[in-house]
């Protein structure tokens, strides 16, 4: 089923390939473009926020011609509006923050299949195995941690319901990325163990941050000890505070959950009346003008083979993440309903 897509993707390819995308995609056999078969600008529905994604979506449209409207919004909560719109969404594309809501809204029958072309530019790990979303950008868990005291951190990120972190934790519970790591400790510690974890935390009090940047600055700030958060705010710090920002970062070893790798990623909705000018955009983001953003602005893990990450980042393969299927990552709801359930959010 996937061939219906092959003949306009191989040429999107070489297009993205190319070292100036040119203004236009030609459509196979037809002078028409595809930003004149398009009915209006593409609708995408980003889980991603507007400072991280913006600037590729108007790359995109420099070099396309194609344009492109965003709706911005938490990636739970989009992935819950597609579930309600269903086959009446507006959206053409869903740019999720992790593979969790891909997959809930793949579960929902509402992401078309993409061509292998396209999927295979990525590791497999890295993409849905019936070929409904793609990664675009690798994000690590870490935990953030100061460098102005003598902090021995535990060799799992298990250990900090131990009382000794009582008052020294700083977390982000309503964070998208922090829930699929919860989703993720459900599926290897089970539910009772998930749980547990869970009331350990809350038990050593931590400190709530309306966001992971605002956390790993509680960390400089000395107001906590540490932070559970992703690996590249730390780094997005560093660019504008410079090297004596006193925050480093952990990796933890053996598969734990803790360094478990999500992904940030794409999927075409079925409804779509513009999938020539969707494949464009997620041909694009795979493209090496954004995948070497990604790497350098954003400072995430870019997933197609030419482009490297940051010299400071431990390599791709060598993050020792969990065994997990990141397309089991989808029960979003039971994850929201233990989080509430032991209070850590509303």
């Amino acid at each position: 089923m996937r061939s219906v897509h092959t003949n306009r993707a191989l040429l999107v390819v070489r297009l993205a390939l190319a070292p100036v995308l040119a203004s236009v995609f030609l459509l196979p056999g037809s002078s028409t473009t595809v930003a004149q078969e398009a009915a209006g600008p593409l609708t995408v529905y980003s889980g991603r926020s507007e400072s991280l994604v913006g600037p590729v979506m108007e790359q995109f449209t420099e070099a396309t011609g194609i344009q492109v409207d965003v709706r911005y919004g938490d990636t739970a909560e989009l992935a819950a509006v597609l579930l309600e719109e269903g086959e009446r969404t507006p959206a053409d594309l869903f740019f999720a923050q992790d593979a969790g809501a891909l997959g809930a809204v793949a579960g929902a029958g509402l992401l078309a299949l993409l061509d292998d072309v396209t999927l295979e530019r990525v590791p497999e790990v890295f993409r849905d195995p019936d070929g409904q979303w793609v990664g675009i950008s690798g994000r690590a868990r870490t935990v953030a941690y100061t460098t102005d005291e003598d902090v021995v951190l535990p060799e799992s990120i298990l250990g900090f319901t131990d009382s000794s972190w009582s008052g020294r934790i700083g977390w982000v519970p309503a964070n998208g990325s922090f829930q699929s790591f919860v989703t993720a400790l459900r599926l290897t510690a089970g539910e009772e163990g998930a749980r547990a974890w869970l009331e350990g935390i809350i038990g050593n009090d931590p400190v709530p941050y309306p966001n992971n940047t605002s956390a790993v600055e509680g960390v400089a700030a000395g107001e906590v000890d540490v932070a559970f958060v992703n690996h590249y705010y730390l780094l997005q710090l560093l660019a504008e505070h410079g090297d004596t920002f006193p925050v480093a970062q952990k990796f933890f070893e053996g598969g734990d959950v803790g360094s478990l790798i999500n992904v940030a990623g794409v999927g075409e909705l079925t409804t779509t009346d513009q999938p020539e000018a969707a494949a464009a955009l997620i041909e694009f983001l795979l493209g090496e003008q954004a995948q070497h953003y990604f790497a350098e602005a954003t400072y995430e893990y870019p997933l197609i083979d030419s482009v490297e990450a940051d010299p400071r980042l431990p390599d791709l393969d060598s993050v020792e993440t969990p065994d997990v299927d990141l397309t089991d990552l989808a029960d979003l709801e039971g994850t929201v309903d233990l989080l509430r359930d032991v209070g850590a959010i509303d």
